[in-house]
Formats: C-alpha cells, structure tokens, sequence
C-alpha cells in the first residue's frame, strides 16, 4: 500500500471520530508496508489533553514493536501535527511523517516550529504535506455541524 491508501486508512479513522463528537483527525504508522498502529482524536471522550491521534498511533506502535524507537515508521496523519505531536514523533524517532491538511491555528510547521530538522535537536526526520482534500473536507463539515448546532 502507498502513501494514498495509508491516509485513506487515518480518513477512516477520522471518520469514527467525528461519529464519536471528536474532532476527525485520524492516523496511522506504517512499518515495513504494514499498518502497526492507529489512532484517532479522543480528547473529549477521555477528558485527556493529550488523546491526540498521532500519539494514540505512536502509543499502539510503540507496543506492537515492543520498542518506543519507531525508527523505520512513517506517521501518516489527516492534519498537520500540532507542536505537541511533531515533539512526540521527535522524541519515538521517526522516521518520517506525511499529513493530509494544513491547520495555519494549530499545526507545528503552519507556526513556524521546524523541530523535525533543527539541527540541535538528536534526531531529524521528514515531514511531508501530501495534500489530500478529503482531509480538509471532513474537517470542514465537522465545524460547519458544531457551529449550525450552537445557534
């Protein structure tokens, strides 16, 4: 599977976040051609400030491996890692990760945070956008729902 059919796996993933109230971010980290992990947006479910879908993927990798250095994995994610996530890639080594949909509020890189290849830091790694519009759109309808219902 490419790249394109991984991040239709985080779409589906995102999906059941948004039937769940959460916002639909869903993702997953590849090892070797294979699925290892997954995960999806749980903050509210859990009342856990860092339920986060890339660390929910990292978590269940993590243990797959039996080994928190993810050195050979890709994160594939609906939307852009926010600085939380991007350090959390930083610190499971990485290897590299790709995202479907900027967030100019929230994302690292839309902030200017570059951790994945300051050059102080022990471990660098790629960070691809790979534009996907499903990513966006599902982001979009999900907000367009929770503004129509607060009025």
């Amino acid at each position: 599977m490419e790249v394109s059919g991984w991040m239709q796996q985080a779409l589906l993933l995102a999906r059941r976040a948004a039937s769940q109230d959460e916002v639909p971010v869903g993702a997953v980290v590849v090892h070797e051609g294979r699925i290892i992990g997954r995960g999806y947006n749980l903050r509210e479910k859990k009342q856990d400030p860092v339920a986060h879908a890339e660390i929910r993927a990292i978590v269940a990798a993590a243990k797959k491996l039996r080994s928190w250095r993810l050195e050979d994995c890709t994160l594939v994610v609906t939307l852009e890692p926010c600085p939380m996530c991007l350090a959390a890639c930083q610190q499971a080594r990485i290897k590299r990760v790709v995202f479907g949909a900027q967030d100019p509020k929230g994302g690292a890189l839309s902030l200017g945070y570059r951790l994945h290849e300051d050059q102080r830091t022990h471990h660098r790694f790629e960070l691809v956008y790979d534009e996907t519009k499903e990513c966006g759109e599902v982001l979009t309808e999900f907000f367009k729902i929770k503004r129509k219902a607060k009025r």
